[in-house]
This record gives structure tokens, C-alpha cells and sequence, in this order.
């Protein structure tokens, strides 16, 4: 079977031109390709439309790559390399850890989640390098020179062999424990996935290195759960390789299928509005002195239910914008972080009405509501949208779209100088209250 690649960007159409690989019957004799399809569709991965002419695609805010029969479809971020890898870093707080030539590799093809591989490369020879943890464990042996406890309840066992060993409890400091194994399935995930096979090696070499040191273990949730539950001051270094495990391990293949279907999915798809949205939080958190960020905080009373006719008793709706900003205790800003350029694309009336609820549900004389949104264009500018009385034409709140230009974010971040902190609390408040100041970032 010949894989034919396809590649889009993030909210990118493709159409099934003539000689395209989209082109005819694509998903004939794939059932179990179509099922995927039509899962990735309905939960908003990506829109799959089975066409008479062919496929077409349409990609939301979710990257990464997937097999979808004999096509191989890649969906790349606008923003990619080092830019990218450092907004990942700070937005999951990993650590910079320059262990592989990043000048090459901002220029070359990497795909998304080979990006996530390298940093997860990094942080295991890191953690290798300094030595793995090691845990008491409690094991049970025969000793002839006992350590520990003498068990003697199994002692009355094996008396009768007359043998030189007694049975001991003892609690020898073992590697062999929940965080290392998880780091093993980790690297062994993130040798399947890449396609890289350079990367792919130096992956598969790190996880042999645990060969002897641990007991090979698959990834599951109660084994993931224990390893994070266990973390503490001696293990914090973990932290970040766990964040990266995680990472590819949602959006493999069980967040791809149907959680119904055993059928696995050959893939890989990462949603940048979560990423936005946590790159946003730790940013505005950091840097709106004198401000409260509070992250997906409800507002109530926005809706309610008349009790007197809720024959079936349900919860009143509520909203939840991604960020309320609040100064003593009195709301200032309601910000939703979208992940969509909003300069070079419509805005989505699905957004639109949402953002006007939040701007309506607060006190008169202050509704407003933001979208934040990303974008490379060094033109984008902030823009608003009036709500009315249809018949007075008064004004009712405004819905305001305001950019922030992710390379001009990665430079904020990454700038070291003297006005570098500074720099950073007047563009956090330019993207809360649309505050206009002079930052520089050089």
C-alpha cells in the first residue's frame, strides 16, 4: 500500500482538486477509515466531508498527524521551530534544556509533536544523567546474611529444609518504581510515534537504557495517576517529563476514536486553543501586577431557571469566560482566549454571541468582553464590535478582538535586559485593557 501525504495548516480547506490525492473514491474499502473520519468530525478535531469528487478537509485549532487510510494527513501550526518550542516551554513551564542544535532545527520540517519528542529526549538524558530516582521498596527475600526483618511466619515454611537462608523483609532502594516506569512507556510511546527515524533511534536508545534498571510496564491511567500522586521536592525534575508523557499520550490514539471502538488510531493531534489558553493563563497571572487572573471562573446569575416551571429540575446554564481579571474583588476585564486569527479570518458567529453574553451579564457601564486571539501579521490591529438595541440603536456592550503577535511574545519572553520585566507587565496590560505602550524588544 502507497501512503499519500497531505498537508494544511490549522484552519486551512483543503479540496479535492484534480490529481490531488483527495481526488475520487479515497475512503472505499477503508470502514474502518471512515469510522475515524467520521469520529474526528463529530468531536471537532478536524471536518472530514465525503464528497462525489473526493475528500475535503477543513482544520480547526488542532495540528499533528494522522493515518486516515492510504493518506497520510499532517496539520501544521502557522508558528513552528524554536518560537514555537519556546512558547511550549514557558506555557507548560519545561525547562531549556539546549541539547540538540536548534539553529538547524528551526529551519527543518519537523512536524509537531517531533518537537515535543526532542524536549522529552532532553529531559530524560537529563534525568539519566543525574541519576534516576530511587525508592524503598519492600521486598521479601531468602538472605544467608540477613538484612532487615526476619519473617517468621515464613520462616516456619522452610524450616523444615534446613537450609542456610532465612526468609527477610527488607526495603533495599530500588529504580524500580512508578515514575521511572513511566518514563520508560513515555520514550517507548515517543519512538512509535515520530516518523523521524534519527529521532526515532535516539528515543529507542534512551529507553534501553532502563533495560535491567526497571520493570517494563504499558502506559495506563492508574499507573500515570500514581506516578504524578508521587511526586514531591526529591522528584519535582520529573514534573516536566511527565507534562510532555501526557501530552502525547492524549492525543494518541484513544482521544482519536471513539472510546467505544477498540479500533486504535495511527496518530497524533495536539489542540492549540488549549495551549493558547494555558500560554495566556501563566502570562497575565505573572504579569498583572496588582490584578487577580482567575482561570475559567463562572458567572452567575447570567441565566436562571424559573422555578416555577422546572418540572424536570435542571441546572440553571451557566458561563464561563477563560479569564476574569479583578481588582478588589470588582471584575475589570472578561477575556476569552481564542485560538483563530481573527485579522485574517471571519469571526464565527458562534463567538460572537458567546462573547456578547459575557459582555451583557455584567454591570451596566462596563460591558465589554475580549477576544485574544494569535496572529504574525505585524498589521493586525484591535477592532470592535458594537452590540445594539435593534430598535433604538443604543449601545449596548462591545465585543473587542484584540491580537497578540506570538513572535513579538516569544522576544518578550525570552528578552534578559534591564527593562525586560517592565516590558512584560505593559503588553500583559495592552492585552487585558488594550492599553497602548511602548515596548521594545530589542
Amino acid at each position: 500500500m502507497t501512503t499519500q501525504n497531505v498537508n494544511l495548516t490549522e484552519w486551512e480547506t483543503r479540496e479535492p482538486s484534480k490529481g490531488s490525492p483527495l481526488e475520487g473514491p479515497v475512503l472505499a474499502g477503508h470502514p474502518a477509515a471512515r469510522h475515524l473520519a467520521e469520529t474526528l468530525t463529530r468531536r471537532g478535531r478536524i471536518e472530514i466531508l465525503e464528497l462525489a469528487r473526493g475528500l475535503e478537509l477543513r482544520a480547526s485549532s488542532y495540528v499533528g498527524r494522522f493515518a486516515l487510510g492510504e493518506l497520510l494527513v499532517t496539520i501544521k501550526p502557522k508558528i513552528s521551530g524554536v518560537p514555537l518550542m519556546n512558547l511550549l516551554r514557558y506555557a507548560y513551564r519545561l525547562r531549556h534544556l539546549d541539547l540538540f542544535d536548534e539553529v538547524g532545527y528551526a529551519t527543518s520540517q519537523a512536524s509537531f509533536e517531533d518537537l515535543l519528542i526532542h524536549q522529552l529526549a532532553a529531559e530524560s538524558s537529563e534525568l539519566l544523567s543525574r541519576g534516576l530516582h530511587r525508592d524503598y521498596l519492600r521486598t521479601n527475600s531468602m538472605l544467608a546474611s540477613p538484612r532487615g526483618r526476619i519473617d517468621f511466619g515464613g520462616y516456619m515454611q522452610v524450616a523444615a529444609n534446613a537450609g542456610v537462608a532465612l526468609p527477610c523483609v527488607h526495603y533495599p532502594r530500588s529504580e524500580d518504581n512508578c515514575l521511572n516506569q513511566v518514563l520508560h512507556g513515555g520514550l517507548e510511546l515517543a519512538a512509535r510515534m515520530t516518523l523521524d527515524r534519527e529521532l526515532s533511534g535516539r528515543v529507542r536508545r534512551l529507553a534501553k537504557s532502563f533495560t535491567g534498571r526497571i520493570t517494563p510496564k504499558n502506559l495506563d491511567a492508574t499507573g500515570f495517576a500514581g506516578a504524578w500522586h508521587s511526586l514531591d521536592r526529591r522528584t519535582s525534575a520529573y514534573r516536566p517529563a511527565l507534562t510532555l508523557i501526557q501530552m502525547l499520550l492524549n492525543t494518541q490514539g484513544a482521544s482519536l476514536t471513539d472510546t467505544k471502538s477498540p479500533m486504535p488510531a495511527a496518530g497524533f493531534l495536539f489542540d492549540m486553543n488549549r495551549f493558547f489558553q494555558t500560554l495566556l493563563s501563566r502570562f497575565l497571572g505573572e504579569n498583572l501586577i496588582d490584578y487577580e487572573v482567575q482561570d475559567e471562573r463562572v458567572l452567575r446569575g447570567v441565566f436562571s431557571y424559573d422555578p416555577a416551571n422546572n418540572p424536570r429540575n435542571h441546572r440553571s446554564p451557566s458561563l464561563r469566560p477563560d479569564f476574569l481579571v479583578l481588582r478588589n474583588h470588582k471584575i475589570e476585564a472578561v477575556l476569552d482566549a481564542k485560538y483563530r486569527d481573527l485579522w485574517e479570518r471571519n469571526l464565527p458567529r458562534e463567538m460572537l454571541y458567546q462573547l456578547a453574553l459575557y459582555a451583557l451579564g455584567q454591570e451596566s457601564g462596563n460591558r465589554r468582553a475580549t477576544i485574544i486571539y494569535p496572529t504574525l501579521e505585524d498589521a493586525a490591529r484591535q477592532q470592535i464590535v458594537f452590540v445594539k438595541d435593534p430598535l433604538s440603536g443604543t449601545l449596548k456592550a462591545e465585543i473587542i478582538l484584540r491580537p497578540v503577535h506570538l513572535l513579538k511574545l516569544d522576544l518578550l519572553l525570552r528578552d534578559k535586559g534591564v527593562h525586560a520585566q517592565r516590558n512584560r507587565i505593559e503588553f500583559a496590560k495592552q492585552l487585558a485593557f488594550g492599553e497602548s505602550s511602548d515596548i521594545s524588544t530589542n
